[in-house]
């Protein structure tokens, strides 16, 4: 039975340690980016069509990555704003280089 959560900041530390591999974090990573890219392109060029493209991109990489190499079950089933969201802020600090103080203090290990 999934653990409850009721507010982000304690989903954020489980969250983090759900992508605890590397390979996991940078699969949510390329999938995330290729959804921005997507979104730039359909706004800026069109077709806007293309916004239906961008759950299938993001969830699939992240998806390889909790099936494939952390096996896990993805939060996102049970949480899914808050997943969305985490998935935007973890990729956001990985961008900006400000995600290991994250990672340490959910307790995840990193190189």
């Amino acid at each position: 039975m999934p653990r409850e959560y009721q507010s982000f900041d304690a989903f954020w530390l489980y969250y983090l340690r759900e992508h605890s591999r590397p390979q996991t974090r940078a699969l949510h990573y390329f999938g995330t980016t290729l959804v921005v890219a997507i979104a730039i392109v359909a706004i800026l060029r069109g077709p806007l069509w293309m916004l239906l493209l961008m759950p299938i991109a993001g969830y699939f990489f992240a998806w390889v990555g909790h099936f494939g190499v952390e096996k896990n079950r993805p939060a996102t089933f049970t949480y899914p704003l808050w997943s969305l969201q985490a998935d935007f802020k973890m990729w956001w600090l990985w961008l900006t280089r400000r995600l290991g103080p994250e990672l340490e203090r959910a307790g995840v290990r990193h190189t």
